[in-house]
This record gives C-alpha cells, sequence and structure tokens, in this order.
C-alpha cells in the first residue's frame, strides 16, 4: 500500500513537472509581444527605452534559461506574475482567489446533479434494458452528450431568459438592487440556475452512458448468475452485487471530469457572464493576457492531475485487486 501510494506522488510530481515546462514554452511561441499587448490596450505610447524598461521588469529580456529557473522558482513559491491587460497590476494569485468561488459552486453542484441523475437513470436503463424508459433516456443521452455546451446554454438562455424571462440573461447577483438575508441566497441561486443546468445536462449522458455499459457488463458475470441461483431478490441482486461493482468505473469519471469541467466551464460562463474562472481565462484569451493565461492553464492542469490522484487513492478502497497487485 505504501509503495502503491508513493508511485502515485511520484507521478503526479513528474506530471507537474511536464506541465510547468509546458506552460512555460507554450506561451513564449504564441505570438505577439506582452509589452506591445499591454501598450496597446492601455493606448499609452511607450517609447523604445520605455519598452525595454518594461521587458527587464517583466525578466523578458534575460535569456531563456535563466527566464525558466527565474519561473520555476516564482511558481513553487506562489508568485505567479501579474496581470498586465484584463486587470492591470493584480497578481493572478489574487484574481484566482477572487474568482474560484463562483466556478466552485458551478462546477460543485453540476457534478453533483449530472452525477447522480445519470447514473440513478444509467441504473435503472440497464436494468429494464430496451425497455421505454431505456430507449428514450438512450436517445436524450446521445443527444446531450453530442450537443455543444456553449450552443446548448445559448438555447437555454433564449428560451428560459430572453422569451420567457424567468431567469437573468447573466451575474451572480443582481445590480440593481441588494438583497440581504434569505433573499440574497435565492438572488444567488437564481442567477446560478440556468448555468447550472447547461452544465449538469451537458455531462448527464455521459454518466448515463458509463453506469448503464458498465451495469450491463456486470449482470453478465458469474457471481450475479449464482446470485441469482441463491434466490436472491432482484433487488438485492441489484444493489447488493452489480450496482457496487458498476460504479468503479463512474468513480474514475467523476474525478476526471471535476477537473475537465473547469476548464469546459469557460464557454458556460462567458455565454451566461458568470464571473468565474471560465469568463476569466475568456477575457485573458481576447487581450492575450499571457501571465494570467499562464496562471489559468496552470491551475486547470493541476485540477485534472488531482483530480485523477484522489480516483487512484480511492480505487485502493473500492477495488480489493488493486490492494492485491
Amino acid at each position: 500500500m505504501r509503495r502503491y501510494v508513493l508511485s502515485k506522488i511520484a507521478q503526479v510530481i513528474l506530471t507537474m513537472f511536464f506541465i510547468l515546462v509546458f506552460n512555460f514554452f507554450l506561451f513564449r511561441v504564441m505570438p505577439g509581444n506582452p509589452v506591445v499587448m499591454f501598450a496597446r490596450s492601455s493606448g499609452a505610447h511607450l517609447s523604445q527605452e520605455a519598452q525595454k524598461q518594461l521587458e527587464k521588469d517583466l525578466g523578458l529580456d534575460q535569456p531563456m534559461a535563466q527566464q525558466f529557473v527565474t519561473y520555476m522558482k516564482d511558481t513553487l513559491t506562489g508568485n505567479l506574475g501579474i496581470s498586465l491587460i484584463t486587470y492591470p497590476g493584480e497578481s493572478v494569485m489574487s484574481l484566482f482567489k477572487e474568482f474560484a468561488g463562483p466556478t466552485l459552486l458551478l462546477v460543485g453542484l453540476s457534478t453533483i446533479f449530472s452525477t447522480i441523475f445519470g447514473m440513478l437513470m444509467g441504473i435503472y436503463g440497464g436494468w429494464r434494458r430496451s425497455g421505454g424508459f431505456d430507449l428514450s433516456s438512450m436517445g436524450v443521452s446521445l443527444v446531450l452528450y453530442a450537443m455543444p455546451e456553449f450552443w446548448l446554454g445559448i438555447i437555454l438562455l433564449v428560451v428560459f431568459s430572453v422569451n420567457l424571462g424567468w431567469f437573468p440573461t447573466g451575474g451572480t447577483q443582481s445590480v440593481t438592487q441588494t438583497y440581504t438575508g434569505m433573499a440574497h441566497y435565492v438572488d444567488v441561486l437564481n442567477h446560478l440556475f440556468l448555468p447550472c443546468l447547461t452544465l449538469t445536462l451537458a455531462y448527464l449522458g455521459e454518466y448515463y452512458l458509463l453506469m448503464r455499459s458498465s451495469l450491463l457488463d456486470v449482470l453478465g458475470e458469474e457471481y450475479v448468475t449464482l446470485a441469482r441461483a441463491k434466490g436472491l431478490r432482484e433487488k438485492h441482486v441489484l444493489w447488493q452485487h452489480a450496482v457496487p461493482n458498476a460504479l468503479l468505473p463512474t468513480v474514475t469519471l467523476i474525478a476526471l471530469n471535476f477537473g475537465f469541467v473547469l476548464g469546459g466551464a469557460i464557454t458556460v460562463e462567458a455565454v451566461f457572464s458568470y464571473p468565474g474562472l471560465g469568463l476569466l481565462t475568456f477575457d485573458a484569451l481576447q487581450s492575450k493576457d499571457f501571465a494570467l493565461l499562464q496562471g489559468m492553464f496552470l491551475f486547470f492542469s493541476l485540477a485534472v492531475i488531482l483530480a485523477n490522484f484522489v480516483a487512484d487513492l480511492l480505487y485502493v478502497y473500492l477495488d480489493p485487486r488493486v490492494r492485491v497487485a
């Protein structure tokens, strides 16, 4: 067990080192000079001397090897630089802390809802295979699985916000009125409903399809046949023997999707003008704020790696075969 955990920790460290190297070179081969982009966005007319001084302050005049050493040192100490264009003068770490809350709330709720409803639908559909519910839910799940998130978000926005006027078109809370107490939480949930519904529906089909397929595979195993031969009730066979073993692939998907949804929230937050990490990344892409983009890429990558690490640790307790191996 100790050797298994240490090997996974070593894999995390190696993967993070690769991500750091890739992150460093990716934003230095992109077209555009950060100093020139800063001058254009701020409307300032910087002389050649001023541009060279700014490049020196940012360390861009140093050799590439020296820049990499400085970058690794600053990253490991939590210094991810400052935003030059999107939020001039603000540190990337402070922006992450400011915008992480709304995104974690959105991603957390949508992950919980899509997981619960997708798994329950997959269990019932696999158990009642080829029935009316299975056929209809299969068609809906395939459509949702193939539908781009931003397109689904635009449809929900047009229908429920623009045409019906049931929900606000963007933001996390009302800007024209100030609510307190329970009214404040209701207002936040009102703004959160459509983006949360979009992400929930976008990932619902994936959980349904995986859970249904996994359950069908488990139902063909010999220990399920033996349980039925013993005369156990069908509900007992399903929930005590089939479902626990069919959940194993879903655990990995839940952990990985939590990291990927953070990146997938970019388009959804942009559609609904939801001020989270996704919208922050979208604004940084438009303005080519390299320092901020570099920090966001690092955060999203770290989320996927840590989620995968948690899934590996959970497998040790959920699947005895991993411990034996």
